[in-house]
């Protein structure tokens, strides 16, 4: 008879998705950064 609930074949560690979580913030930092000098360099543009 089978097993009804197997268990996953692969296991991933919490420092796997710690990292991807760290990574994650990191790119979302950059977007913001990018964003705001967008919007920085528009708004000189309108005051000119």
């Amino acid at each position: 008879m089978k097993n009804k609930n197997p268990k996953p074949q692969h296991t991933k560690s919490n420092e796997s998705t710690i990292h991807f979580k760290g990574t994650f913030i990191a790119v979302m930092l950059l977007g913001v950064i990018m964003v705001a000098s967008w919007f920085g360099v528009y708004a000189l543009f309108l005051s000119r």
